[in-house]
């Protein structure tokens, strides 16, 4: 990474929050991946801009890290600039239905924020290991909720670096995917509309969505979440389980006993083992059942 580069990002967010050859599996939920050659922990919306313009200036190629759920990263490492917005751009504010949140804001933090205002419409989210920025860029969801049900607007750099905000009904919000996704836009911040609950039955609903989490989803392993997008008219786990790939690894790389939806790292899994399980197991569902399965982990790096 050039020098005067790095020079120039810890002018802007601070000499202890630029990392050169940051391992990428301390920051992601796989415990996988490779160094980044620049990682750089912006303290507010200016510095993501000011940083952004750099890279796009010096054509340096760039990733918006968040919690790291979701993402396998190269064993490789990333060439570029991580830019994590996370616990540092994490603010919370509530008036009324409202809730502004910066993009770095733990889901289950803004839930349990949620919950402590007595609102409800974000239950759903209470166990997703993910920020508000990804969720929004995913449409992140679960137990039959999604962020396009609560998101009334969400604040984003384009990719000429301009601040827009973009109604709900700019979003573009479906299924894992969202005008944010397909525009490579940068999610500063999102103000989520819900309504009044009563804080027991909101604490019961989560409650509920929790152990229903720990029964069913291996949450004792590192992984990346459900692995795979579900197939129209069918479940990606119960594809999986029914071509007979309960267990089935990889070097490191397991699929699931627990649940055939997720692959997980048994402890030494390298990127490299879960895309040739993820590919084999692709082979094998779609000969025994000619469904094509689409991953829904994001892959950063050389594979």
């Amino acid at each position: 990474m050039n020098k005067e580069i790095v020079t120039q990002f810890q002018e802007i967010a601070g000499t202890e929050q630029v990392l050169i050859q940051e391992p990428m599996k301390n920051h992601t939920t796989f415990r996988i991946g490779g160094p980044a050659a620049c990682f750089v922990r912006p303290q507010d919306a200016g510095h993501v801009e000011r940083i952004l313009h750099i890279c796009r200036e010096n054509e340096v190629p760039w990733f918006i890290l968040g919690n790291g759920s979701n993402l396998l990263v190269s064993d490789r490492g990333f060439d570029g600039v991580i830019i994590q917005i996370y616990r540092n751009m994490s603010r919370i504010q509530v008036s009324g239905h409202h809730m502004t949140v910066q993009a770095g804001a733990l889901l289950s933090a803004v839930a349990k924020q949620a919950l402590r205002e007595g609102l409800s419409g974000l239950e759903f989210a209470s166990g997703i290991p993910g920020t508000v920025g990804g969720a929004v860029v995913m449409n992140a969801g679960a137990y039959g909720g999604e962020m396009k049900d609560v998101v009334e607007s969400v604040t984003v750099l384009d990719e000429e670096g301009a601040v827009r905000k973009l109604a709900r009904e700019e979003l573009q919000m479906g299924y894992r995917t969202s005008l944010v996704k397909k525009k490579g836009y940068t999610v500063l911040e999102a103000v989520l509309k819900l309504n009044d609950g009563d804080p027991a039955a909101i604490s019961a609903r989560m409650e509920e969505l929790k152990e229903q989490r720990v029964s069913k989803q291996p949450l004792e392993y590192p992984s990346a979440g459900s692995t795979f997008k579900r197939p129209e008219g069918y479940f990606a786990g119960k594809l999986i389980m029914d071509s007979g790939l309960r267990g089935f690894r990889v070097g490191g790389a397991q699929i699931s006993e627990k649940h055939c939806g997720f692959v997980i790292n048994t402890g030494d899994a390298t990127a490299e083992d879960v895309v040739r399980l993820i590919r084999q197991v692709q082979d094998i569902v779609y000969e025994k059942f000619h469904v094509k399965l689409e991953p829904e982990v994001r892959f950063l790096g050389i594979f």
